[in-house]
């Protein structure tokens, strides 16, 4: 039995056939063009022993091991197998190829030189190795190399012994300035460097920072990281003066601590008052505030053509009002007499950025030459436009429809009635086309839709909300209107408007709060799609019911997507919706007034829904090295009608399958549980929905070639797709598709596939084939499992199974 998936016919393409002919021909050897007496650098490995290690630190030291500053040959790099990027290489350089097809791939970045293996460099790469473990407190660090050479190619394995490595035993601190020392002491509980830790020379240097900014932060305007050094023992010596080696020559200091199980030291932080006086560091105040709001990119602050403004917390010079002065100064977080602090200008350039209307922000502090320990404030702000028009165009194709296409329209203004207000409009229109069994095009969707937002840079509330400084906050009102047309089913109409609050809690933290949210969703069924599905189906027919979709709406964002988290880093999301409480009281109201003769149903004449839904999405990227990734997604979801209710409004119930989700599915056609709907109609368009969701991605993410100059960067990926839908309640009419804890295993469904990237930079194409492993509704065995029944090599095996989509984007 094969999974019910038509779709059009599955050929690779062209530029699939030249890939797999390259990797044939790049799998051959790459050492013809090298002398009797070279060897191609194939491989490196690095083994890492030490005492006491756990297995993070182990992980940790090979991948700092293994890094192009310490091992100084790196073997070419491979790909499925091969170093395609050396064959190329040789191909332009020694084979000459020069027609259209290799001027097409041979882009620089495309290209690697063979690797010549150099033991001297192997035999330096080790002395690097042992300074790196010495500068991280191990100091007993050994190393040693092995080289194995067979038909020019040549393989290293370094393996390194850390030995003991150096615990902190007590850390004191020699401060001059008796209120730094006062300040850095109370402080103490957040040092970096921990008593009874093994020695890091990573937690000195980010030690030095934090203090440094602990310092700066307390007003110490002219305060410098040079003042701060760090002791070890009773050896005066700064560690920052060779980064490379620090310790060099003074290891034996440490020899006589060898017999101890866990050798100690002791370091002292010294923080020296100012070089060229005796006196103590100085703190700083801020005096006047100068605000430059339409400052030209090569302006000059003496440019007569300036406008002075003095208002109560700044001055403003300007040639026009860009920003209302009053809310200028309220943007402007600066304050005359504040004590200058390192983190108050990062908040105030945060803020004025967050308004969004300029450009560039730069904040300057002078010393005043009349008034001692003053600083007066500059702040340049470049403007935007404040006008932004927008088109986007999208053609696509895969096996739910033949032709997709869409077109939307954006407008912003950014700064409505000179106040920061930003003005959203949006339009978008979207249509698909099939082909039916007569091999006739036909229109199977059309869409519509429009989005009005206005945006206020504050909370807008009745009662007074303090916010934090570092806040981005905004309060968005909103309405909208989509229409969706499945040719043959329905219609849906649904009018939506909202109110609510957004804010950063911190720089990975956000929330999205909507007190006030409403949608009216009207449904209009074809007659016979009414007579002969809907009416049957007496969950179908309570969901396609008219209805008033009114609650709350709470999103919280966690990302930490940026530099400080290069090589990995986490997403999540968790919303929770709810719909009918403040609607069920206006009902009640309006029952009471009028003696329970009139409400807001019967005015109305729609139902409300009543439900809670709840969504969880979490991802986590790992970032092997620059060019692959691992990327992974977890998704939980559930809506649970409530009340008079008994199913979910259609437009928030749950659908699997299609490019963003289970990928060896078609949209709309996996579930709910292990039921398959076989109809007819199903077959041309299908339209399973479900209560529950749960699913799990794994992808791995390559990079592959440079292509047009390196313009485009094609790439590369594989997936494991995992999830279902359910019921939550039994259906006569869909058996098998209500969730039960003891089928789980069995309604899984398990797909995975390959795709191929062609990323532009401002945007991404995808193209990916989808295969199913695990089948819920398969009867051929029990657990499900298709893998059995694949047959490659049938073209009309490939044609029922084989699923592929082009999308925009990645889908995680």
């Amino acid at each position: 039995m094969q999974p019910p998936h038509s779709s059009h016919s599955f050929n690779l393409n062209y530029t699939t056939v030249l890939l797999i002919a390259l990797l044939t021909l790049a799998a051959c050897s790459n050492t013809k063009y090298l002398q009797k007496n070279q060897a191609l650098y194939v491989t490196s490995d690095v083994s890492v022993k030490g005492e006491g290690l756990v297995s993070a630190d182990r992980q940790d030291l090979r991948s700092s091991l293994s890094s192009k500053q310490l091992m100084l040959q790196q073997a070419n790099t491979k790909f499925v197998g091969t170093r395609i990027k050396t064959f190329l290489y040789n191909e332009k350089y020694n084979e000459k190829k020069s027609n259209w097809f290799w001027s097409l791939i041979l882009a620089p970045r495309n290209l690697e030189a063979p690797v010549v293996y150099d033991s001297l460099k192997t035999k330096e790469s080790l002395q690097r190795m042992v300074s790196y473990l010495n500068n991280q407190g191990y100091f007993y660090a050994t190393a040693t190399y092995t080289e194995k050479i067979k038909r020019q190619k040549a393989s290293v394995t370094y393996y390194v012994n850390t030995g003991k490595n150096f615990i902190v035993n007590n850390i004191y601190y020699d401060v001059k300035d008796s209120s730094i020392h006062k300040l850095v002491t109370d402080a103490a509980a957040f040092s970096l460097i921990k008593k009874n830790t093994p020695y890091k020379q990573d937690a000195l240097v980010s030690e030095r920072e934090r203090l440094m900014r602990l310092v700066k932060n307390a007003g110490y305007f002219k305060f410098s990281r040079d003042a701060i050094e760090f002791e070890i023992d009773t050896l005066h010596k700064a560690l920052f003066r060779n980064p490379l080696n620090p310790f060099e020559g003074i290891t034996n200091i440490f020899n006589e601590r060898k017999g101890l199980e866990k050798p100690t030291m002791d370091i002292t932080v010294r923080i020296k008052n100012p070089e060229d006086t005796l006196t103590a560091w100085e703190r700083y105040y801020i005096d006047s505030i100068y605000v430059y709001p339409d400052f030209p990119i090569n302006g000059n602050p003496a440019d007569t053509g300036f406008k002075t403004d003095n208002r109560k917390y700044i001055t403003i010079r300007s040639k026009q009002e860009i920003l209302k002065p009053k809310v200028l100064s309220r943007s402007v977080l600066l304050r005359s007499g504040d004590l200058y602090s390192q983190q108050q200008q990062t908040s105030a350039i945060n803020r004025l950025y967050d308004l969004n209307i300029w450009q560039f922000v730069t904040l300057q502090y002078k010393e005043k030459k009349d008034t001692a320990n003053k600083l007066d404030a500059f702040l340049y702000m470049t403007p935007k436009r404040k006008q932004e028009l927008g088109a986007n165009f999208e053609v696509s194709t895969s096996s739910d429809y033949l032709v997709g296409s869409g077109v939307s329209f954006n407008y912003r203004h950014l700064n409505v009635n000179r106040a920061a207000n930003q003005l959203g409009v949006s339009l978008n229109a979207g249509l698909e086309m099939i082909r039916n069994q007569d091999d006739a095009f036909v229109l199977q969707a059309k869409q519509l839709g429009g989005q009005v937002d206005l945006m206020f840079p504050r909370f807008i509330t009745p009662f007074r909300i303090r916010s934090s400084n570092r806040a981005t906050i905004r309060t968005r009102l909103s309405a909208g209107w989509d229409y969706l047309s499945r040719i043959d089913r329905f219609k849906i109409n649904n009018i939506n408007a909202s109110f609510g609050y957004e804010w950063n809690e911190t720089i990975y933290k956000r929330w999205i709060v909507k007190p006030i949210s409403l949608n009216y969703v009207g449904v209009s069924l074809n007659p016979d799609f009414r007579d002969t599905v809907v009416a049957q189906n007496p969950y179908l027919k309570r969901s396609f019911e008219p209805a008033f979709i009114g609650g709350e709406n709470i999103t919280y964002i966690f990302s930490n997507n940026d530099v400080l988290h290069k090589w990995h880093n986490s997403y999540f999301r968790a919303n929770i919706e709810e719909s009918g409480l403040w609607l069920n009281g206006i009902n009640s109201i309006m029952n009471g007034i009028t003696g329970n003769k009139s409400n807001l149903e019967s005015v109305t004449g729609l139902t409300i829904s009543n439900f809670v839904k709840l969504e969880a999405d979490y991802r986590h990227y790992w970032n092997i090295n620059l060019h692959n990734t691992v990327a992974t997604r977890v998704y939980g979801g559930v809506g649970i009608p409530y009340g008079k209710s008994d199913v979910l409004p259609y437009i928030r119930q749950f659908t699997s399958g299609g490019p963003l989700s289970i990928r060896a599915w078609r949209l709309r056609t996996l579930g709910p549980g292990s039921y398959k709907d076989s109809s007819a109609i199903a077959r041309i368009f299908p339209d399973q929905t479900g209560d529950m969701k749960l699913e799990g991605n794994v992808e791995f993410r390559f990079d592959m070639l440079r292509m047009f100059n390196g313009s485009v960067n094609l790439k590369g990926a594989t997936f494991l797709d995992i999830g279902n839908i359910w019921m939550l309640s039994k259906d006569d009419l869909r058996p098998g598709g209500e969730f039960r804890l003891n089928k789980l295993y069995h309604d899984l469904a398990v797909g995975t596939g390959a795709g191929l990237r062609l990323d532009f930079t401002f945007f991404l194409v995808r193209l990916d084939w989808g295969i199913p492993l695990k089948v819920p509704y398969f009867t051929g065995q029990k657990s499900g499992w298709y893998i059995g029944e694949w047959n490659l090599a049938d073209s009309k095996w490939r044609r029922e199974n084989i699923i592929w989509n082009v999308a925009i984007g990645y889908p995680f």
